[in-house]
């Protein structure tokens, strides 16, 4: 899964990155994005923009929105299938920016709390983007939610190490043919483990482990 992601980039960085339309407005950098925030998403490849959605996919059919908290992630194999995620998969694609996401390598029968974190990112700390689906829920009322999901898929050797599955993960300027009306064949086989070879990690400190920690410090190789 992904549970924990950052974004450390400034609102020009960002802008350049993604090729934005715009420059951010109010931006700040993240350090420990953790589910239930607001996170940041791309819908449209033509006049790219930043959009804010809550983490934690909600179906438009969902009674309340609590359900999201157990929809953080998507499992890629299975979204064509899955009455919460089929609908979003056909018209509802965004890409979510990172710089990096952090999973626990837990020791023998260790609890979360006592495992060690690991923050993996593309060598060079590149920013990319993971795939994910996003929704509309609507209160009874009468506001309007936007909520969104990482999709997983198989871990990589190096994510494997750690933890069974990993986010998909694209480069940025690959990142685009998830948003094209693209066969649903081409977009599945869009969803695979990112290269190894063009990834990296290292331990950092277990501060991460506090959603309210939101500063360098989470993301900095430990010792």
């Amino acid at each position: 899964m992904c549970g924990r992601f950052s974004l450390a980039l400034d609102p020009e960085e960002l802008r350049e990155a993604f090729g934005l339309i715009e420059t951010p407005i109010g931006w700040n950098p993240r350090y420990n994005i953790a589910p239930t925030q607001p996170v940041a998403v791309i819908t449209d490849a033509v006049q790219p923009r930043l959009d804010y959605m809550r983490w934690g996919l909600v179906p438009s059919w969902a009674k309340d929105i609590s359900i999201g908290q157990k929809m953080i992630n998507a499992r890629a194999e299975t979204i064509r299938e899955k009455p919460s995620f089929r609908s979003a998969f056909n018209r509802r694609r965004c890409l979510i920016p990172a710089d990096g996401f952090f999973e626990w390598k837990k020791a023998g029968m260790a609890a979360k709390s006592a495992a060690e974190p690991y923050y993996f990112r593309l060598r060079g700390g590149l920013p990319f983007a993971f795939a994910g689906l996003w929704e509309v829920w609507q209160s009874p009322e009468g506001s309007e939610l936007k909520t969104c999901t990482i999709l997983t898929t198989d871990a990589n050797e190096l994510v494997g190490a750690v933890h069974p599955r990993m986010p998909v993960m694209f480069e940025v300027s690959k990142a685009w043919r998830w948003l094209e009306s693209l066969p649903a064949d081409e977009l599945m086989a869009l969803l695979k483990p990112f290269p190894v070879e063009n990834m990296e990690s290292f331990p950092v400190s277990r501060l991460v482990n506090d959603p309210k920690r939101d500063e360098p410090v989470c993301i900095q190789p430990l010792g």
